[in-house]
């Protein structure tokens, strides 16, 4: 008798006993790996101190993990493939839980940068296999809701990082940052393997591309390490630097060129061939690069501009993350209503105007000003990540998806690394410039300059407080400056986000690059 079978149909999809425990499990490890990104870094001092080290020896506990997280990102394709998304997730939170433990009771800076590496290591596929998995587990109509989440975690964990680590630090220990991460991971662990373990997996036991692995990590490490230290060792005036960029350019050219044309590549460039996978990666890793660099920028403004300690930097900077947080839901659930791309279009004319403000300001600009300011960028960056994210991911399906998200989650860390060195640069660079163009105006024959030396008792203190005066006003010239160039950034990505075409979402199911059910008879 014969019967008809839809060839190439998904199979039923997988369900969890509980999608809110599964989601918690799966939110709670991609916070605590985003949040550990950002938590070591104003205990940097302290620790350097407890370690008999120098702050800027200190700074290697960031640029390993960096480092090592960038290279680890665009290898989770073939990880998941080879072991399953579920295990490969689980034992990533398992062992970044135990080398945080290691990190904290580390009684040297040599070994506390080699456990920060392999954390690192371990944490790099976490973020883009919660995002597979919580695109898989949740309902087609309710994929939004689940980016949403995944992007509410993204904005909101940076956010935290530094006041928690300034907190943690001050009240108790700088290993606290560490060992909390212990029983949030178990934790986390423990409920992914409780609603996911009898998901269906089937891993691949693929050759290794060793070529791949290779020429990956010694490019992108060399790129990573360039980027990090090229404001400290003056670009391209330091012989490192010209090394370091000489080995990232050769390997990653030989890596793009191999990896384009092996027969089981370890990352599959060829996901860029979909239009919307390449436009939507693009406004992803520039409009996250803004984000990242005012996120930056901001409390160091605050703290060596305005004098704000480190807890009120953090807190002036804290309303970024209200706006997401109470509208995650509502943008997960009814944002496929409108065009994606007018969504992304807002968002972008949010932040773009947002910086203009902040290009504004000047070094009397109140905190309640600065927080109101940051509460309006929350607003476009609440709207930013749910359209790119669908966007970039709507060509995919099945394990493309994990394919696709590291690759755009590594090309955002990369770009949004590169990004901050520049604009560091930047402001920095134009502070001198504007210290040398203001401090010309100071002119010992001037009668007000000498009715001033009169008046602060000597030359010596008064031109050593002019000179504070200058330098202040030179950082926030420069930081407007810079401010007004991201703003004029963001308006230019506007024009990206339209290189992408529907549909985004058709019929419940990403768009438009999926071949129709073929009907065979049996």
């Amino acid at each position: 008798m014969a019967s008809l079978a839809i060839a190439g149909a998904p199979p039923e999809r997988f369900r969890p006993p509980s999608l809110p425990l599964a989601t918690l499990g799966l939110s709670l490890g991609t916070f605590m790996q985003v949040l550990d990104m950002t938590i070591a870094n104003v205990s940097l001092p302290t620790i350097a101190g407890n370690l008999s080290a120098s702050v800027d020896q200190s700074t290697w506990v960031i640029t390993s993990f960096t480092v090592c997280q960038a290279i680890t990102l665009p290898m989770t394709g073939f990880l998941a493939r080879r072991f399953g998304e579920v295990r490969l997730f689980i034992s990533a939170v398992l062992l970044f839980s135990l080398f945080s433990l290691l990190c904290g009771f580390a009684t040297s800076l040599g070994m506390l940068v080699v456990f920060r590496a392999l954390q690192g290591a371990v944490c790099g596929p976490m973020y883009p296999i919660t995002q597979s998995l919580m695109v898989e587990i949740y309902p087609r109509d309710k994929r939004g809701v689940a980016l949403s989440i995944i992007s509410m975690i993204t904005v909101v964990a940076p956010i935290i990082g530094p006041v928690l680590g300034g907190w943690i630090t001050d009240s108790y220990s700088w290993r606290w940052i560490f060992f909390i991460n212990v029983p949030l991971g178990l934790l986390a662990s423990a409920l992914v393997w409780a609603q996911l373990h009898a998901r269906a997996e089937a891993p691949v036991r693929e050759r290794i591309d060793w070529v791949g692995v290779a020429t990956l990590v010694l490019g992108v490490g060399a790129l990573q390490i360039l980027l990090d230290k090229g404001n400290d060792l003056d670009w391209f005036e330091s012989s490192t630097i010209v090394v370091l960029a000489i080995v990232a350019s050769v390997a990653l050219a030989v890596w793009v060129i191999w990896e384009l044309t092996d027969d089981q590549p370890l990352v599959d460039l060829r996901l860029f061939r979909h239009r919307n996978f390449a436009a939507g990666t693009l406004a992803l890793v520039l409009g996250f690069s803004v984000v990242f660099s005012v996120a930056l920028m901001l409390p160091q403004w605050l703290q060596h501009v305005l004098g704000y300690t480190p807890l009120w930097s953090g807190l002036a900077a804290a309303p970024v993350g209200v706006v997401p947080i109470l509208t995650a839901y509502t943008v997960g659930r009814y944002a496929h209503r409108v065009d994606l791309r007018w969504l992304a279009a807002i968002a972008f004319a949010v932040m773009g105007t947002v910086c203009l403000r902040f290009g504004s300001f000047d070094t009397q600009v109140s905190f309640a000003v600065v927080a109101l300011t940051e509460l309006m960028m929350g607003a476009g960056i609440a709207i930013f990540f749910l359209p790119v994210l669908t966007i970039l991911l709507s060509p995919l399906e099945g394990p493309a998806i994990a394919e696709g998200s590291g690759s755009a989650t590594f090309m955002r860390t990369v770009g949004a690394s590169f990004t901050v060195s520049i604009v560091t640069y930047l402001w920095v660079r134009g502070a001198a410039i504007q210290h040398a163009v203001l401090a010309e105006h100071i002119n010992p024959f001037d009668a007000q300059v000498r009715a001033g030396m009169a008046a602060a008792g000597g030359a010596g203190r008064y031109l050593g407080t002019v000179n504070e005066i200058i330098t202040q006003q030179a950082l926030q010239i420069s930081f407007n400056q810079v401010m007004n160039g991201l703003g004029l950034m963001c308006f230019l990505l506007i024009g990206v986000v339209w290189l992408a075409r529907p549909p985004f979402v058709h019929g419940g199911k990403p768009g438009g690059d999926q071949p129709p059910p073929v009907v065979d008879a049996g």
